[in-house]
């Protein structure tokens, strides 16, 4: 039966003789662990009233064996007894396994369903661990994959040194480190070299100057002066919600990126963090799309930015969580932005990299109409400075051999860059005031996420030679797609990670496979206007 990637179809009995022995389950806890919070109101539902009682004061059960008490603990041993039936069934019948090229899970007691991966469409592995799951010693893993929008498979859940275990075999068979026939030994976990971390301190402070405390003063001080103009004071009753949900978005945000650390290993780029429920992933760089590195306007008083990315399968995830799996530098110091930028790009095509990233991160174009760029970034042209008054100077592109650079925003600062094999597509936009002054933005599509790279009001007849030269760059790029063979050129930053890989110790090349998800060819680029 053939099965589409990450594909989740009802599967008829039929033998499974030649890979049956491969299957393996889960650990026996992941139905409670994943269905707690429903046992515990299942206990608070039916035990209510038997737990008012014993708080009044009187007998646990009514000693006459009337009312509704004995009833109700009698249906909720019944329903306790289904939902724990379930829980076991559902371990039962939850099979994974990885061979002949693909990671599959079973699942299904009436519907039977099949969801499978191929190695070599995996973009990127996480290992999540939810508070109850860390106490048993549990992780799930979450295999992400070309295409997808979501997990497409997800283990829930293994022994944290299985998952490891397990995630190390999948990455390294996805790089094409396939055993040979008959054996199953398993790829031992890839060293790694940390090479950065984010300070507690640094993170709150991040937060109180981030753009919703922002928001948060402006909103303070409008009712402050509403209720002082009106004469009431029941205004600040309404705030109560407000304060709240504000306090948990600020808790969120604190937890997601605590104790927030960057490593690199032959497997690719991890990231931890997490102070309650914590998860590492794991991004190979050859499967990052885009980089978009941005600096709020209270953040320039430290020198502090943060980093985005477009990966290859984690399509727009919306809350927190979508949030944080697409960040790849929560909150840094310029020294932190290069390190993790030349991670990125180990290439960056230019003979003095700081200084074109610096340009892009916070530099500026002359005041004096008619002076020529002196850092090598293409701004808005001088007529069109009443279109953007405060982000002319800003506004850029810059190409390197191997990458486009476009920064924008006076006071939002922004640098996105994006390596030329990864632009699937592009389009030029003009509306009738950019058409009155003679500028035009440039769109480049890359896969769903955070960075949406847009040149922005550059002057028309360079816009339309970038559209023709960014294309050109872009074949030639995927020709060489050089960019996943990544150890060999980040092996001078961790020569110990680099040494791991050689033949004869840990079987890791360093060399993941090409990704094969389909890209848009460069053919299928068109104009738009207006």
């Amino acid at each position: 039966m053939s099965l589409e990637d990450s594909a989740a179809v009802s599967l008829p009995d039929h033998p499974e003789a030649a890979i049956d022995g491969d299957w393996k389950r889960v650990h026996p806890a992941s139905p409670f662990v994943r269905g707690w919070v429903g046992l515990a109101a299942v206990g608070f539902f039916f035990g209510r009233d038997a737990f008012e009682r014993m708080l009044q004061g009187r007998d646990f059960l009514d000693p006459t064996l009337s009312g509704r008490v004995p009833w109700l603990l009698a249906g909720g041993a019944v329903v306790l007894l289904l939902t724990v039936g379930g829980f076991i069934l559902s371990w039962y019948f939850t099979r994974y396994q990885v061979a002949e090229g693909y990671v599959r899970v079973n699942t299904g007691f009436l519907f039977k369903q099949q969801r499978q991966a191929r190695l070599d469409r995996v973009q990127a592995i996480d290992i999540v661990q939810p508070l109850l799951a860390r106490i048993f010693g549990l992780a799930e893993l979450k295999f992400e994959v070309a295409d997808a929008g979501e997990s497409a498979v997800r283990l829930a859940y293994l022994p944290l040194a299985q998952a490891k275990q397990l995630r190390a075999t999948i990455l390294g068979r996805a790089a094409g480190l396939v055993s040979e026939p008959g054996q199953e030994a398993q790829i031992p976990e890839a060293p790694e070299h940390v090479v950065l971390s984010v300070p507690p301190a640094r993170l709150i402070g991040s937060l109180l100057l981030s753009e919703q405390t922002v928001g948060i003063l402006v909103g303070a001080a409008i009712v402050v002066g509403t209720s002082v103009l009106l004469e009431n004071n029941a205004i600040f009753l309404a705030l109560i919600p407000g304060i709240l949900g504000i306090g948990a978005a600020y808790w969120s945000s604190f937890t997601k990126g605590y104790n927030f650390t960057a490593a690199i290993s032959p497997d690719g780029i991890r990231l931890r963090y997490g102070l309650l429920d914590t998860q590492a992933q794991t991004v190979p760089p050859g499967r990052i799309q885009a980089v978009m590195v941005t600096q709020p306007p209270l953040w320039r008083l430290f020198g502090w930015y943060r980093m985005h990315i477009n990966v290859a399968g984690y399509g727009v995830s919306a809350g927190t969580e979508g949030a944080s799996r697409t960040m790849l530098l929560p909150v840094g110091m310029k020294p932190d932005v290069m390190r993790m930028l030349s991670l990125v790009l180990p290439d960056p095509g230019v003979e003095d990299p700081v200084q074109v990233f610096t340009a892009g991160l916070d530099g500026l174009a002359p005041a004096r109409p008619g002076s020529a760029p002196t850092d090598g970034f293409i701004t808005t042209p001088v007529r069109a400075r009443w279109l953007a008054p405060l982000g002319r100077r800003r506004n850029g592109f810059f190409a390197t051999r191997t990458a486009l650079l476009i920064r924008s925003g006076r006071w939002w600062h922004t640098l996105v860059l994006v390596p030329h094999q990864r632009t699937q597509s592009m389009a030029l936009h003009q509306g009738p005031l950019a058409r009155r002054f003679g500028v035009a933005d440039l769109v480049l599509h890359t896969t769903a996420g955070p960075v949406s790279p847009r040149v922005f009001q550059a002057d028309a007849a360079q816009a339309v030679e970038l559209f023709d030269q960014q294309a050109a760059r872009a074949r030639e790029a995927r020709k060489r797609q050089t960019s996943e063979q990544w150890l060999a050129q980040i092996a001078p930053q961790a020569p110990e990670v680099a040494a791991a890989a050689r033949p004869g110790e840990v079987p890791h090349s360093g060399e993941p496979a090409r990704s094969e998800q389909t890209q848009t060819s460069p053919q299928q680029e068109d104009r738009h206007d207006g």
